[in-house]
């Protein structure tokens, strides 16, 4: 028994202490910085969108709605390129042959819905519109939306073209939701050779019985990005080092 717990202190050393020493690469806000926002969308944030049950909780702790706004404005008061990455499913996507859990749950519930890629009838106010408070940020000139991610990841949309057209290197990432579609444009953006920083409270993700997907969103972004940012820590940043 002595030799049981002798091995288990030992292990719980070693592992704090590698914890202890994870590098912190840190994180530059240059001229080729952009900030990237996935999914700001009513399903996802207003309380009537068909996800609030069970992202809303998450939503409310991290200030998510109000951290997102925050960084619109930065990127409008700093000249900061925003993209937007905009979930859809079309009528032609109900068709998929499989899905995964959350696919499947998001067409059972009519989630980000629209009849086509060029019909807007109905979209105005629906779960896949903007939340109403951030589209004076989005409707300018200045904010470029891609096309629709399908699944989770921007493998399926143009972002990373759209991100290299406009030269591009480096970028902040926020939105929803955390674990799902944050998380995997993070993977994807790094594995694409992009330079990461994440808003950790400009997330959100869904708590559920027995599955914290916030606390999984928050635990990979420490581990994967070059940065976690808090909001406030975003703007101190830019404050002491405004973008030249």
């Amino acid at each position: 028994m002595k030799n049981v717990m002798r091995t288990l202190t030992l292990f719980l050393i070693t592992v704090t202490g590698v914890y202890a020493q994870l590098p912190e690469p840190g994180f530059t806000i240059d001229e080729t910085t952009a900030i990237v926002i996935t999914d700001p969308q009513n399903d996802f944030l207003s309380p009537d969108g068909v996800a609030w049950s069970a992202v809303g909780q998450s939503v409310q702790e991290n200030n998510t709605i109000e951290n997102l706004e925050a960084i619109f404005k930065l990127g409008e008061e700093y000249n900061i390129p925003v993209f937007i990455s905009p979930h859809y499913y079309y009528e032609h996507d109900h068709v998929w042959k499989f899905e995964g859990t959350l696919e499947k749950l998001m067409h059972n519930i009519s989630m980000f819905d629209r009849g086509d890629q060029l019909n807007v009838k109905g979209f105005e106010g629906s779960g896949a519109d903007w939340l109403p408070r951030y589209k004076k940020y989005i409707n300018k000139d200045r904010v470029v939306v891609t096309s629709p991610h399908k699944v989770f990841g921007s493998e399926s949309n143009d972002l990373a073209l759209q991100l290299r057209k406009q030269g591009v290197d480096k970028v902040i990432l926020a939105g929803m939701s955390g674990n799902l579609c944050a998380e995997s444009h993070m993977r994807e953006l790094v594995e694409n050779g992009f330079e990461v920083a994440v808003v950790g409270d400009a997330t959100a993700s869904a708590k559920l019985p027995g599955l914290d997907g916030d606390q999984a969103a928050q635990t990979n972004y420490k581990m994967i990005s070059s940065r976690v940012f808090t909001t406030d820590e975003l703007v101190k940043e830019l404050k002491m080092h405004p973008m030249k």
